[in-house]
């Protein structure tokens, strides 16, 4: 009775996206239909889950809008066979969306989510959710600083950055592939921010366009805020 309330929220939501203009994309669509959001909240907020707003998930951070999911994830433009980087798992919802486009069921070629998380806390709690609604398969999560990368799984296909950055690290620009993409907030700490998409060229350059304004919890890490 419990699990069909939550279909019936989730897919109004997911209706709700579509009609707005945030989603366009089936593969976003069947993603965000699948994915159970309330299995990715503190059990006081399961009722809230299909609320399209942040939720605190502890130690200061949040699980990200469902429209901003959505969103970063139209912006990836996600391909199955993807090989993705994630810097801040929070509760490992975001994660799961991805991998449920990159590595779909009875994909030939799935692709994978390589998410870092510095909060150790956090860490475990999104394993435990990425494993009980068995997206860890396709997901690795590791505990450490995201704004260094993960130079010993790169290149990536898609980067995503789900904090605000004082500006994109670096050590991500030069782990994503030739034609890769790269989407992060970017602006100071606790102020709205600004959405930034990054390309890398076939030759290696970069370009940066803007794409919204955002509200993210700060980044943390050698290349993140200092506070």
């Amino acid at each position: 009775m419990v699990e069909q309330r939550f279909e019936v929220e989730r897919k109004r939501l997911v209706e709700e996206l579509v009609s707005s203009g945030i989603i366009n994309s089936k593969e976003v669509i069947r993603a965000m239909s699948k994915v159970p959001r309330e299995e990715f909240v503190p059990e006081y907020l399961k009722n809230k889950a299909y609320i399209d707003s942040p939720l605190p998930i502890g130690h200061g951070q949040t699980i990200s809008a469902p429209h901003m999911v959505a969103m970063m994830c139209e912006f990836l433009e996600l391909k199955v066979g993807d090989k993705v980087l994630e810097v801040g798992a929070g509760s490992g919802y975001h994660a799961a969306v991805i991998a449920e486009i990159v590595a779909p069921e009875n994909a030939k070629n799935p692709g994978h989510v390589y998410t870092v998380e510095i909060v150790k806390e956090l860490v475990d709690f999104a394993r435990k959710n990425l494993e009980k609604t068995s997206y860890i398969k396709y997901v690795t999560i590791v505990c450490g600083d995201g704004t260094l990368g993960l130079p010993e799984y790169a290149p990536f296909n898609k980067i995503l950055i789900t904090a605000a950055a004082p500006k994109i690290p670096p050590p991500l620009i030069e782990q994503l592939k030739p034609e890769g993409i790269l989407v992060s907030p970017v602006g100071e700490p606790h102020f709205y921010q600004t959405l930034q998409k990054l390309v890398k060229t076939p030759d290696g350059k970069i370009e940066v366009s803007e794409l919204c304004g955002v509200a993210f919890v700060p980044l943390k890490g050698k290349y993140g805020w200092k506070i």
